[in-house]
């Protein structure tokens, strides 16, 4: 008969773990509708631009939805400065998961 309340009470406990889990996660937005967002964020650069460049830009959203932008991959500094007055702490509409780090590579033409 212990051995039956025992198993009663671990059968009860394992149950309401299975049903206390509640999670306040954002749900999983896919990486090509925030590139999209952010993509038209971008307007036609207000420097000379002497040859077509891919940049990588690395960036992560805060707790409020905006955009942190961690690193810019290139060498050119009026690209570096651009990218960081563009998108640095600018809203989207579907913002992604905080705290996730996000690479987006940007072609800028001439």
């Amino acid at each position: 008969m212990k051995k039956f309340n025992l198993l009663a009470l671990a059968l009860v406990i394992g149950t309401m773990s299975l049903f206390a889990t509640t999670t306040n996660e954002v749900p999983d937005i896919p990486v090509k509708v925030i590139a999209t967002q952010i993509t038209s964020l971008f307007t036609t650069p207000d420097f000379a631009i002497e040859e077509d460049l891919s940049v990588n830009i690395l960036f992560t959203f805060d707790s409020e939805g905006k955009i942190v932008v961690l690193r810019v991959h290139s060498k050119d500094k009026d690209v570096i400065n651009y990218v960081y007055e563009t998108l640095n702490h600018k809203r989207i509409n579907i913002p992604g998961e905080m705290n996730r780090v996000f690479k987006l590579p940007l072609k800028i033409e001439r």
